[in-house]
């Protein structure tokens, strides 16, 4: 099969590269552009482990072919640091509550509450669980999970308030 000339933004950075239209996502990330943050889990959308954000919408890049993706914007949990390349708020929130033991769900769990606090800068208990559901964790029964997301809302409105 021919390959593809896909060209994109990744987390700020336009970035190109060959493949196979039938390509995921998931695999152009991690084997073409050596993006190794999402995780390849299920690969039938159940797990979130690969959620990445698409021109602002949480996607689960294991049912996107790369050449859907062609022209657009994409951010994965690489993405979501400082510009000093410290931990962004989410990512520190999730450390600080101890919202991960074996780590292998945190990256797509971290992108998808990064989307949901910019759907919902104010959410609820219910709303953080309600948002996260797609997303599975094996190990931490999700409770630090929904606190490091609340914890980050605080902060992220405290910081806003500041600013202001």
């Amino acid at each position: 099969m021919s390959k593809m000339h896909v060209k994109l933004n990744l987390n700020g950075e336009e970035v190109e590269g060959l493949a196979e239209p039938r390509t995921l996502l998931i695999h152009f990330l991690r084997e073409n552009l050596k993006v190794t943050g999402p995780h390849i889990g299920c690969e039938t959308s159940h797990c979130g482990a690969c959620t990445v954000d698409i021109d602002g919408k949480s996607v689960k890049s294991c049912t996107v072919f790369v050449g859907q993706v062609n022209g657009k914007d994409v951010t994965t949990v690489e993405g979501l640091v400082n510009d000093d390349g410290s931990l962004g708020i989410i990512q520190e929130m999730f450390r600080e509550h101890h919202g991960l033991q074996c780590g292998f769900c945190t990256p797509g769990m971290i992108t998808r509450a990064h989307r949901l606090l910019q759907e919902n800068p104010n959410p609820t208990e219910k709303d953080i669980r309600f948002g996260m559901a797609g997303n599975l964790c094996r190990c931490t029964g999700y409770q630090n999970i929904v606190k490091a997301i609340a914890a980050s809302a605080d902060m992220m409105n405290a910081q806003k308030e500041a600013a202001e």
